[in-house]
């Protein structure tokens, strides 16, 4: 089972994506935990999470997301296309990939 946090500003857009994520896992057996939280809760749970993916319009935080887990977990940028067009199947195989 693999953990993954989205951390982004308000949450709307990126709750949409975290039920697309799931949605696929499901269809797929895969058994993974999603959740979205904004950047402030982030700080109190990052270590629940295998890696931590970063909504596009939160890019400005990889650096300090990446500070904070100090290389204990990845942290990355969900690529923009896929987060537009809330591509479910794509980021979480991207993520899926990410942690091997």
């Amino acid at each position: 089972m693999f953990n993954i946090m989205l951390v982004c500003s308000a949450g709307m857009s990126t709750s949409l994506l975290v039920n697309k994520m799931k949605d696929y896992a499901a269809l797929q057996g895969i058994e993974v935990n999603i959740w979205a939280n904004a950047e402030a809760e982030a700080k109190s749970v990052w270590e629940k999470a295998d890696i931590i993916l970063l909504g596009p319009q939160v890019k400005y935080l990889e650096s300090k997301m990446k500070e904070m887990v100090q290389n204990k977990i990845p942290v990355a940028v969900i690529d923009m296309m896929s987060y537009g067009t809330m591509n479910g199947k794509k980021v979480l195989e991207d993520a899926l990939a990410k942690l091997g």
